[in-house]
Parts: C-alpha cells; sequence; structure tokens
C-alpha cells in the first residue's frame, strides 16, 4: 500500500489540530509585562470557572526592596480583597467571550488598588489585556508561559 504526500498531509493536519486549537485559548499561564519599563511583573494564570474566566497571581516579581509577598493595603476597604496577600488573588474576574474578545469582568490593579473594566483577546502568540476607567484605558501585552 503506497500512502501518496496529499494522506501524509492530511494526516498530519488531523493529528496536530487539537494541539493548533490549544493554543487559540487564553486559558493557562502569562507573564504580565509592565507596559512603562517592560519589565516581568507577575504570572496570572487564567483558568475557567463555568462559563466565566478568572486571573489569579501565582507569582509576583515586585521592584527591589519590596515586599515579596505583598498585600493588597490600596485596595477599597469594601472589596473582600482588602489587605489580602496578592499571590494567590483574582485579580481579573467574571469574564465572558463576546465574540472575539473576553469581557464584561473586571481587573484589579493591586499597586494602586484600584478595579478597572476589563478586556482580552489574543493578538498571534500575545494576550492584550485593557483596563478601562470611564473613557480612558490603558492595555498591556501579556506572554503566554505554557
Amino acid at each position: 500500500m503506497q500512502i501518496n504526500w496529499f494522506s501524509t498531509l492530511i494526516l498530519l493536519l488531523a493529528v496536530s489540530s487539537p494541539t493548533a486549537l490549544w493554543g487559540q485559548t487564553i486559558t493557562g499561564k502569562w507573564m504580565t509585562i509592565d507596559d512603562e519599563t517592560g519589565e516581568e511583573r507577575s504570572i496570572i494564570e487564567i483558568y475557567q470557572k463555568g462559563d466565566l474566566l478568572f486571573g489569579k497571581v501565582l507569582r509576583a516579581f515586585p521592584k527591589k526592596g519590596n515586599d515579596q509577598d505583598p498585600s493588597c493595603d490600596k485596595c477599597p476597604p469594601e472589596d473582600p480583597r482588602h489587605k489580602k496577600k496578592v499571590v494567590g488573588m483574582d485579580i481579573i474576574r467574571n469574564m465572558k467571550k463576546q465574540g472575539d474578545y473576553y469581557g464584561g469582568g473586571d481587573i484589579l490593579d493591586p499597586g494602586v488598588g484600584k478595579v478597572y473594566k476589563c478586556k482580552m483577546w489574543l493578538e498571534g502568540k500575545h494576550l492584550k489585556v485593557r483596563g478601562y476607567w470611564g473613557v480612558f484605558y490603558r492595555t498591556q501585552t501579556w506572554k503566554r508561559l505554557d
């Protein structure tokens, strides 16, 4: 039995397609990059719970001389994350798939204690994470780790 190149190509595509599809999800571990300094800031794991996505801090890389496991002392007192340790904290909450992006949830910047509306989407191998405060926004580019 002879296998031609077309059959081999189809077989390779069929075997590799789950891997290709896996790369299109935003769940997994991401390195956050400070958009002002370009320095690595933290590792976030985005995970699914029901129909929603959340993002948990797995590791923080604070500036030299700062607490290596800081608390969210600047979080608003009414926020359940107030004065809790940042490592292990969900900083992204309640994100829903909305077409080609995720939105409807929020993101916390524990360094300043502010909660912003959030939108996330993939651009190639990077995750774009945008926090909104009214008409103002800031977008970060995160790099996939896994």
